[in-house]
């Protein structure tokens, strides 16, 4: 049985992982925004991207 291979990076509030010399992934916390056969190509995909902030949403104290 072999171990998974997980490469990760960081751009502009982005992850882009690469699981198992599978695709590069460009994703969100929530979301998979894109999928690209080299990390040439994901990585100029997020620059692109405006930068991602998590937006929490406000807490209604009424109750």
């Amino acid at each position: 049985m072999s171990v998974p291979m997980l490469k990760k990076l960081h751009l502009n509030g982005y992850h882009i992982v690469q699981v198992n010399y599978g695709p590069w992934r460009v994703c969100t916390h929530n979301d998979r925004l894109a999928s690209f056969d080299s990390r040439e190509q994901a990585l100029a995909y997020a620059a692109a991207l405006p930068g991602y902030k998590v937006r929490h949403r406000p807490v209604s104290n009424d109750d």
